[in-house]
């Protein structure tokens, strides 16, 4: 039975319950964090917590808790769970008010932790994607509960065969539903720079850092949509996805049709990182 976290108190999920005035469940008033969590430890706590921090920032909230707070709480959580590695997911709402739009500054927030075995890579094979247009609002950065639009596109990318949806905007690369992307040619390993257009990818960073330190050439870096048309490989990313190749656009072949040697490559050193942390 999974164990939770929920506002100072641990219990099992079924018996974890909410009030229906609660902002988060009302106007999606919330942020939230997932991070994997590899033999028993949180990775890259620091990154995620300060995206945590910038999220809340951006929607007028302040961190309930202090860092040694937080860090207790996960470590709780994963000892209270099965799985040498697990999927830990936390959520933040402004609380319970009132239903109205306007917001006091003395609201108590929602607190919310849980963790889920963390499946390991069974197969490297690649999935299929799609592009579209990106319908979302312009504070991507925020890593907000209001996944309606990605909810939407996931739909849309399975009924069309595929996995996930890779997204532009004005004929701009920006990310995938739920991913960040990058685009491979020539030998070169290029990813959209930072802006509210995209999520900070935790994962992302991680790759690009492990690239440069491998003596890859990586680049951040605005990229045209059509470039994904010629490119020899293209990978999404997630704390949870870690590196995946993406072999087939729009029912197009990508390269070759597997995952390239820089995707190997890629995942051989964050593989390295992941078991030995």
């Amino acid at each position: 039975m999974s164990i939770v976290y929920l506002n100072g108190e641990y219990l099992p999920l079924e018996e974890a319950r909410i009030s229906v005035l609660d902002r988060g469940f009302l106007f999606a008033d919330g942020v939230y964090e997932v991070f994997p969590s590899y033999n028993s430890k949180p990775f890259r706590l620091n990154e995620h917590l300060s995206r945590l921090d910038n999220s809340l920032a951006g929607i007028y909230m302040s961190n309930p808790l202090s860092k040694q707070e937080w860090a207790a709480i996960f470590a709780e959580v994963i000892a209270r769970n099965a799985g040498r590695h697990q999927s830990l997911y936390l959520q933040l709402t402004r609380g319970i008010s009132p239903r109205d739009h306007l917001f006091s500054d003395d609201i108590k927030p929602t607190v919310f932790v849980m963790s889920k075995p963390l499946e390991a890579k069974t197969s490297n094979a690649g999935i299929a994607a799609i592009t579209r247009e990106d319908p979302r609002w312009k504070h991507c950065d925020l890593k907000t509960i209001a996944l309606l639009p990605g909810v939407m596109l996931r739909h849309e990318a399975r009924t069309q065969g595929a996995t996930e949806a890779i997204l532009y905007r004005e004929g701009r690369l920006t990310e995938g539903a739920a991913s960040n992307v990058f685009v491979i040619s020539d030998g070169v390993v290029r990813t959209p720079p930072r802006s509210r257009a995209i999520l900070p990818g935790v994962t992302r960073d991680l790759v690009v850092e492990l690239l440069r330190g491998d003596k890859v050439e990586c680049r951040e870096e605005e990229i045209d949509i059509r470039a994904l048309d010629s490119a020899d490989e293209i990978w999404i990313t997630s704390s949870t996805w870690e590196i995946v190749p993406v072999i087939s656009l729009n029912d197009r072949v990508v390269g070759s049709g597997e995952p390239g040697p820089l995707y190997r490559q890629a995942n051989a050193l964050y593989q390295d990182i992941k078991e030995n942390y």
